[in-house]
């Protein structure tokens, strides 16, 4: 495994700088997303031969939360591919500084959740982007997996699905943990299946027990669908050996 950047998981920047990405991503994701994904989709599609299973789990309006494990920053990019609605991104307030990512994070919708403290503001800019109908990505393990397996849900998923009653699709990413070790440019076959949408009846004030139960609950599904992804891939390479 090549070497990678140590993690910091807590950013001493005060919360007031990032007043300004949340206010932006409050205001809605303008033609800067658009722009993007133009750029990026064919180039992702041809490198990693991406494929979808299952959009037709994804409603195409109303408010929504998709679940997607997470191995490799391409994975909002192998996601969005395939979804003719635009993505709110909740993501790690260390993304946010390199001037022309920060332009494109502000003005493309993601929103910071500031790493190693409690962010209410995130959340209330969460709960405000549903209650306009968006569709909202929040990574059910909370960050990246650098091990190459699934890890444990965090608890915010779980409160987000509570406290607001959208329904949560989970997703499940395929081939991405191979993403930063390629070799000799042949690159990893990428699949994200989207699963059938979960709904919870809207609880006010789930304590973090229940909050964690339900992001188990969520994150269950992505184990399952995970699975089934690994089990064809292995079929698929036993029958080519």
């Amino acid at each position: 495994m090549p070497d990678m950047k140590p993690q910091v998981y807590k950013d001493d920047r005060p919360a007031s700088y990032f007043d300004q990405f949340h206010d932006a991503a409050r205001r809605g994701a303008g033609w800067t997303y658009t722009f993007v994904r133009i750029i990026v989709s064919l180039p992702t599609l041809l490198i990693y031969r991406v494929r979808a299973i299952g959009r037709e789990n994804v409603p195409k309006d109303g408010p929504l939360i998709l679940a997607p494990n997470h191995f490799s920053q391409m994975d909002h990019f192998f996601i969005g591919l395939f979804l003719r609605r635009k993505i709110r991104f909740m993501a790690k307030s260390q993304i946010f500084g390199p001037p022309v990512l920060t332009y494109v994070f502000k003005h493309g919708g993601v929103f910071p959740v500031r790493r190693g403290h409690h962010d209410e503001e995130a959340f209330k800019t969460a709960f405000m982007l549903l209650a306009q109908g968006e569709m909202l990505l929040i990574y059910a393990e909370g960050g990246r997996s650098r091990s190459g397996r699934l890890r444990e849900p965090k608890a915010g998923i779980g409160r987000l699905a509570l406290e607001s009653g959208a329904p949560v699709v989970p997703v499940a990413i395929h081939g991405s943990a191979s993403v930063r070790r390629w070799k000799r440019f042949t690159f990893p076959k990428v699949t994200v299946q989207f699963g059938e949408p979960l709904s919870f009846p809207v609880e006010s004030a789930p304590g973090r027990e229940r909050q964690l139960e339900a992001a188990q609950e969520i994150f269950d599904r992505v184990r399952e669908l995970y699975a089934g992804l690994e089990a064809k891939q292995a079929s698929h390479q036993l029958n080519e050996a």
